[in-house]
């Protein structure tokens, strides 16, 4: 058998077991056959059949009895180091569960007391960290980018929310029409901490003004639903806007808890690249040259588009780093473990998800030159289109049609880690590395736009790299 025929052989018996799809189950395929031309295909042949012998717990098991001891949920997200830094188990658990920060500066929950049967159920049902699952509703469904019912680039018309927005303002004035409409009485978002002005606070906007106030991207760590049991217990009607994982915990839990689906009518999101740490925060301000005690203000991005990563001391004077050297240079290298191996940076549990639609080069490739800021909108569901319609309507964005085939260029770095998940996940199973179990997520689909060998590299890199990382 030649090397080329190994690899085939090897590929096509990692498909069929790498069973991605069925909670907690993994197809068995038992190995007939090893490939003796080449010592790759006779390691990769074992690898494969290893990790068909792999035993998964279920993802399903969480009866609605009394739970006493650890939470399992919690246990296995900390031994796979999957914890997105939501807050829904401390929204869920309160007093029982606290998110604090730990190093290198992530929040992450910890259990001071027993928990109830229904919220370990909760826990175990809607941790991102655990596993997603995505609806197939919407007129279209592109492997990539996840179902949707409308694609279009757009902008805030209001010129200062456009330009004080990390991309054209149009997150924050569909936010801010929901208010003016009075389809919602609130809008839950995060801002930045006068207290620590490089992380992050979750706050109730109330009027458009508010909404303002907090536009523009935050690098660094939230969670969101921690006082999850306040808003449920305030009567009022929410929109959320969170990171794509903060979004799928929500819309989980809604789809088990009715009174969590009144309370949050409307889910927003934005296209994620990971969420990075306190230290890369840190290490982006001695990058810029400002001590963190005379640190007054910060803003990772906005005031143009992309803007600059721009620090206000407490003598009024300001240093900035363009938006290539702060993020690609340094936050980049800080993002945690269970974002570079997420199955959804573009938002698919939203009703609306805003993006950078960045201008490309000759060769497709993004630029970041500063410019009218544009964000790309997508209405995923059937209430998202009809907001999106309204907010236009009402003269609060301005859209222009887009074309999904476009999309792969303008976001290389969502298209590449979606094409190279499959391999990766596979790679973490057969390490008996806990990962996410995700349903729907066409995650085969998005492999077979990758070359066989690029695949076949990914899965190796990550068995190398879960070498060095702690069980």
């Amino acid at each position: 058998m030649t090397r080329r025929q190994g690899t085939g052989l090897l590929w096509g018996k990692f498909r069929r077991l790498s069973g991605f799809g069925q909670a907690g189950a993994v197809a068995v395929v038992t190995c007939s056959q090893r490939c003796g031309a080449h010592w790759a295909c006779q390691l990769g042949c074992l690898a494969v059949e290893l990790f068909a012998k792999q035993e998964w717990p279920s993802m399903t098991s969480a009866k609605n009895t009394p739970f006493t001891g650890p939470s399992a949920a919690l246990l296995r997200v900390a031994k796979g180091d999957l914890c997105a830094g939501c807050g829904l188990c401390a929204g869920l658990a309160p007093g029982r569960i606290t998110m604090e920060m730990t190093p290198p500066g992530f929040p992450r929950p910890v259990q001071t007391a027993d928990l109830s049967g229904p919220q370990e159920a909760g826990i175990t049902a809607s941790c991102p960290g655990l596993g997603q699952t995505s609806a197939r509703a919407g007129e279209g469904r592109d492997p990539l980018w996840g179902p949707y019912r409308q694609m279009v680039t757009g902008w805030a018309r209001d010129e200062n929310l456009r330009f004080a927005g990390a991309s054209g303002g149009a997150l924050s004035a569909l936010a801010a029409h929901l208010l003016t409409s009075a389809r919602v009485d609130g809008v839950i978002q995060i801002e930045a901490d006068p207290a620590n002005p490089t992380g992050n606070r979750t706050r109730i906007s109330e009027t458009p003004e508010q909404v303002a106030q907090a536009a523009g991207s935050r690098y660094a760590p939230s969670s969101p639903l921690t006082d999850l049991a306040d808003y449920l217990a305030s009567g009022r009607r929410y929109a959320f806007i969170g990171k794509p994982c903060d979004c799928a915990a929500l819309r989980a839990l809604s789809l088990r808890d009715p009174a969590v689906a009144r309370a949050f009518p409307v889910i927003l999101s934005f296209f994620c690249a990971g969420v990075p740490s306190a230290t890369g925060a840190q290490e982006l301000l001695d990058k810029m040259g400002v001590p963190a005690d005379q640190l007054a203000a910060f803003r990772y991005r906005g005031n143009g588009w992309p803007g600059r990563a721009t620090a206000t001391l407490q003598d009024g004077s300001t240093r900035d780093l363009d938006y290539h050297a702060a993020w690609g240079g340094v936050l980049a290298h800080h993002v945690q473990h269970r974002c570079k191996i997420c199955a959804d940076g573009t938002g698919v549990a939203a009703d609306l998800v805003c993006a950078d639609a960045w201008q490309a080069d000759a060769k497709g490739y993004p630029l970041f030159d500063e410019a009218p800021g544009v964000s790309l909108i997508v209405a995923r569901t059937r209430l998202g289109a009809e907001i999106l319609a309204q907010a236009e309507a009402a003269g609060a964005v301005q859209t222009q049609p887009f074309d999904v085939a476009d999309l792969a260029a303008i976001q290389p770095g969502q298209r590449e880690r979606r094409r190279a998940l499959f391999a990766r996940l596979a790679a973490l199973r057969l390490m008996a590395r806990p990962v996410p179990v995700y349903v729907g997520m066409d995650l085969r689909a998005c492999a077979r736009q990758n070359p066989i060998a690029r695949n076949l590299r990914n899965f190796a890199g990550t068995i190398r790299r879960a070498f060095t990382r702690p069980k």
